[in-house]
């Protein structure tokens, strides 16, 4: 989802230019992805500057002063061992124009529960004294566990979407956009999967210095709005552990059934309870219903043989359980955000 068009770049542009580059402030921890705290670091340094000096365009102008703040100011490794050597600690209560939290390195049933208490207070008071709040990825579990996404919307990598239904249940979890705006003044903006700050770092450059600065930043890097959203990545089957044996009974009957006529009814026939009894505990087992389920077991086949085939979507349709290719078009597409002809384009061997 691209937003950088409808940011208030002229304001943001005039306000800079009356006080100096804005403070931007990237917070750093053990559990940080070491790529998305220095890329953006690197990013939000170089707006003003590299692309005016490449093309010799214009003067070259710091918009932003970037520093890390961190729970101490001692060096420490983030993930993957990457060395980090903060500028600030949060113990001196940093105050900041501009908050990021990058990615974390953080298991998909993981949570940040009981750590970096004061550090979460630190991030609470900022918002409230009216800095801008942003996350990347996985970053918005820091949010999560600070209380500010409460009763908002928020998006972030698509495997911790049932972390965020079972443990965060107030906030509106998204998974399918790049980008989300969890208040009306856009003063908290999530984001979702790993390489998504890319799309963070340009809106917040487009927002906060201006949308051609970020176009031109984005020429520089070979950087992309991922338009397209998260579905076309997100698997719609994911194992979910769970101690219902008579749903785990029919999702492996259903594993090698989910093509044929009627799949459903057959399940419940297989389970040998009540139909309105299976698919209340199908739900309260597995988060989705036992349609949604079938639906997308047909839908992931689907994706694997356009990834690895060469065969025509109406015959792939057929295999899987869709007699009407019209029908089984919208569905993809409702479940992936992509025609089949997209997906197979963007995912297809033959065309790496």
């Amino acid at each position: 989802m691209r937003e950088t068009e409808r940011s208030p770049g002229t304001d943001a542009a005039r306000n800079r230019a009356r006080r100096g580059p804005l403070d931007v402030l990237l917070v750093a921890l053990p559990e940080t992805a070491g790529s998305a705290l220095y890329g953006m670091l690197d990013v939000f340094t170089a707006a003003g500057r590299v692309w005016q000096s490449l093309a010799r365009a214009g003067t070259e102008t710091a918009l932003f002063r970037v520093r890390i703040v961190a729970p101490w100011v001692r060096p420490f490794r983030c993930g993957n061992g990457i060395p980090v050597i903060p500028d600030l600690s949060v113990g001196s209560n940093p105050h900041g124009d501009i908050v990021v939290i990058p990615e974390l390195w953080l298991g998909p049933d993981e949570h940040l529960g009981g750590r970096h208490v004061r550090l979460l207070a630190w991030l609470r008071a900022r918002h409230d004294t009216g800095a801008f709040i942003y996350s990347a990825c996985s970053g918005s579990l820091l949010l999560a566990e600070s209380g500010l996404l409460d009763g908002r919307d928020a998006t972030s990598h698509w495997g911790y979407q049932d972390l965020f239904r079972h443990r965060y249940p107030r906030i509106r979890f998204h998974p399918e956009p790049t980008l989300c705006f969890s208040e009306p003044t856009g003063r908290i903006v999530t984001s979702g999967g790993a390489s998504s700050w890319h799309d963070l770092a340009l809106h917040i450059i487009g927002r906060h210095a201006s949308p051609g600065e970020a176009l031109r930043t984005a020429k520089v890097y070979l950087l992309k709005w991922h338009d397209e959203g998260q579905l076309p990545y997100t698997p719609l089957i994911r194992i979910q552990p769970h101690e219902d044996a008579v749903v785990r009974r029919c999702e492996a009957w259903l594993a090698r059934h989910y093509a044929e006529p009627a799949a459903v009814a057959q399940t419940v026939r297989h389970a040998q309870i009540p139909e309105r009894t299976l698919k209340r505990r199908f739900k309260l087992a597995t988060g989705m219903s036992l349609i949604d389920y079938v639906q997308n077991l047909r839908i992931e086949e689907a994706k694997r043989q356009l990834e690895s085939t060469n065969r025509a979507a109406d015959d792939i349709s057929a295999e899987v359980g869709y007699e009407d290719p019209s029908f089984f078009r919208r569905l993809f597409k409702r479940r992936t955000g992509l025609a089949p002809r997209q997906y197979r384009q963007m995912f297809s061997a033959a065309h790496r």
